[in-house]
């Protein structure tokens, strides 16, 4: 940590729920930067925990946090609040017509298990799909299906949950010469599915641009070949867009770039912008069933009126900002950067992403790709020296890939500024290997 106090009150008073801490102590935020308790100033391109869309203490959001707490900011589940009714309706302008019903809530992990327990009823089953590199949350349902980490020591996981090959075209055993034929991959994931099933599948729960599991984007038309096979099945078809959603990957949400619509969509980091709120959208048909058969998730704060009202303003701005655009045209410039930076750093293996959610993974070899995690641990340790957090995606498994994903409203210059950092740091890191 920044000082010995520090490093004592850890020791003394906290949980280590992720393996160490970074070693600086956050005093406050603004735009873009975060500023150590010394008053120095760290780009954050991890947008915090890869959610503030709008960068840190937006004055409109810290506005909208300051009037609803003064007015209404928690009721009993049972009542229902006018922020929560615009929440609904601002959401559903949005989204295809087949996603008009919403349940407000807290966190990601929250609205993939409310999604889980919708498709389960719904379907009668109980069997659920999810790629082997998959981050959905760590509650129940939601770890269950989570594959790029903390599934060991905790015993047996959830009944019924299955996995596929994440389409990984950078890896793929699929990939020859070249050329990634994903959907030979996905028709012989779909068949060890059928082979393993016992006949209660009920959904399949993916990410449009697999974050947490190595900044992975699917291949065109996949979602939609996904979709068509769920069908096929009986299943639904449940989009996690906790970190594409709200103009990330450069349209409002990731699955619109593929052309279909789920049957359930979760949301949450970026829909508070930070702050905790999330939300599972689905169809009135499914609802309607769903509401016959008693479903139920209560939460202590499902459909609070303050979160609802912070997300309300969130929405407000992404459309009047054009932030869906303005990621696009951000994304391709930072993307151009990073692919300069390839061209320089033999260790850059692979430039991948969309919009402002990029990554780049670093290799030992092009050739080989072996991956290189103590190089990456040491290059994200540079880089937030010398002023910038530039997201390693795990320090146990993937050290050698780094999440990019810097605010919406981020400026070209506060990219150049992250690019001349992470520059410096692969040569000063490589110098010393």
């Amino acid at each position: 940590m920044a000082n010995d106090a520090s490093t004592a009150a850890v020791q003394e008073h906290l949980v280590r729920y992720g393996g160490d801490f970074a070693e600086v102590l956050i005093d406050k935020a603004s735009g873009s930067y975060v500023y150590d308790r010394s008053g120095r100033a760290i780009l954050d391109f991890t947008s915090g925990q890869m959610s503030g869309i709008l960068g840190h203490s937006h004055p409109e959001i810290v506005a909208a946090v300051a009037q609803a707490a003064g007015r209404l900011d928690h009721l009993h589940s049972s009542f229902l609040s006018p922020p929560v009714l615009e929440l609904g309706a601002r959401l559903a302008a949005l989204l295809p017509p087949t996603l008009s019903k919403t349940l407000p809530l807290s966190t990601g992990a929250e609205s993939n298990e409310a999604a889980l327990r919708l498709a389960k009823l719904y379907t009668g089953g109980f069997e659920v799909i999810a790629f082997d590199r998959a981050w959905h949350g760590m509650t129940g349902g939601a770890a269950a299906n989570t594959y790029s980490g903390g599934r060991k020591g905790y015993g047996p996981a959830m009944p019924g949950v299955l996995t596929i090959p994440t389409p990984y075209a950078y890896r793929s055993p699929f990939a020859t010469n070249g050329h990634y034929d994903w959907q030979a991959e996905l028709d012989w994931a779909l068949d060890t599915i059928d082979r393993q099933s016992v006949g209660a599948l009920a959904a399949a729960i993916i990410e449009p641009l697999v974050s947490s599991g190595g900044i992975i984007t699917l291949p065109d038309g996949y979602v939609a070949a996904l979709k068509k096979k769920c069908a096929e099945r009986g299943m639904l078809l449940i989009i996690d867009e906790a970190q594409t959603g709200l103009g990330r990957t450069g349209t409002n949400f990731a699955f619109e770039r593929d052309g279909v619509a789920p049957d359930i969509l979760t949301l949450s980091k970026t829909l508070g912008a930070g702050l905790p709120l999330a939300a599972t959208v689905t169809s009135a048909e499914i609802e309607q069933r769903c509401y016959d058969r008693g479903y139920m998730f209560y939460t202590t704060h499902v459909a609070d009126p303050l979160p609802a009202a912070v997300g309300n303003k969130v929405l407000e701005i992404l459309v009047r900002d054009r932030l869906a655009d303005r990621a696009r045209e951000m994304g391709e410039y930072l993307k151009q950067g990073l692919v300069s930076l390839q061209q320089r750093h033999e260790a850059i293996g692979d430039v991948r992403g969309r919009g402002l959610l990029l990554g780049i993974e670093l290799v030992e070899d092009r050739h080989r790709k072996e991956p290189a995690r103590d190089f990456g641990m040491a290059v994200g340790k540079r880089c937030l020296e010398l002023g910038a957090c530039l997201n390693i995606v795990s320090r146990r498994t993937h050290a050698h890939i780094f999440r990019i994903a810097p605010p919406l409203n981020v400026s070209r210059g506060e990219i150049d500024t992250a690019l001349g950092i992470l520059d410096t740091a692969l040569t000063e890191c490589a110098g010393r290997a």
